[in-house]
């Protein structure tokens, strides 16, 4: 079942999807709860930005995976998609990559800390959750704002998957923080990048660390 509802985001109202499993309201239990930026290409193909979505809650329910998801939408203005999920302004890397100087990007400690303090605090109290098992996975600069909230909350992010990491256009900072931070408390990071990626096949490097 996915539920929707909306709050307050960088001066918008913001939807946020919700997928329960399909035993939720005949048990008891409570579940782990996974949060996913792109929202609105994680669930219904009606829903998604180019006719193509996850549907995750289709490989959940087939392989009797009991998981919450939280899926929040994307803004689709311009280049607000870079600024929210990028914790700093496009670096030197990005550039020589694109050509050009971006300045773009900047938005993603606030983005991150609306999750933190007042999403998730939302989602334990409204649904039966696991508050000590929360996940994160993005897909592409989705990645790049996961592994950014894994290392600023290694306590309550603990596992990630970065699928397609877009790293590049926060490469420096991104490295630097990795670096800097005590993920002890990380219990998963899954990474992949499929090499067809910059033009030169099909083959997909995978990670799990």
């Amino acid at each position: 079942m996915i539920e929707t509802f909306k709050l307050p985001l960088f001066d918008e109202d913001r939807q946020i999807r919700i997928y329960v499993p399909e035993n939720y309201h005949s048990s008891s239990i409570n579940y782990p709860v996974l949060y996913m930026h792109d929202g609105q290409n994680v669930f219904l193909e009606e829903d998604a930005i180019g006719g193509v979505s996850l549907e995750i809650h289709r490989y959940l329910e087939d392989n009797h995976i009991n998981l919450i998801v939280v899926a929040i939408d994307l803004n689709i203005t311009g280049e607000e998609r870079i600024n929210e999920y990028c914790p700093w302004t496009n670096g030197e890397y990005s550039k020589k990559l694109l050509g050009y100087q971006s300045t773009s990007g900047g938005k993603g400690a606030h983005y991150v800390d609306f999750i933190v303090d007042q999403l998730k605090p939302m989602i334990d109290k409204k649904y039966r959750t696991l508050p000590n098992e929360t996940y994160m996975a993005g897909i592409s600069l989705g990645a790049l704002i996961s592994t950014y909230a894994m290392c600023c909350y290694p306590q309550i992010f603990k596992r990630i998957a970065a699928i397609s990491a877009a790293y590049y256009r926060n490469q420096e900072e991104i490295e630097r923080l990795l670096r800097s931070s005590d993920l002890s408390k990380v219990e998963r990071f899954y990474l992949d990048c499929g090499t067809r990626e910059s033009g030169a096949n099909d083959v997909i490097s995978t990670a799990f660390l």
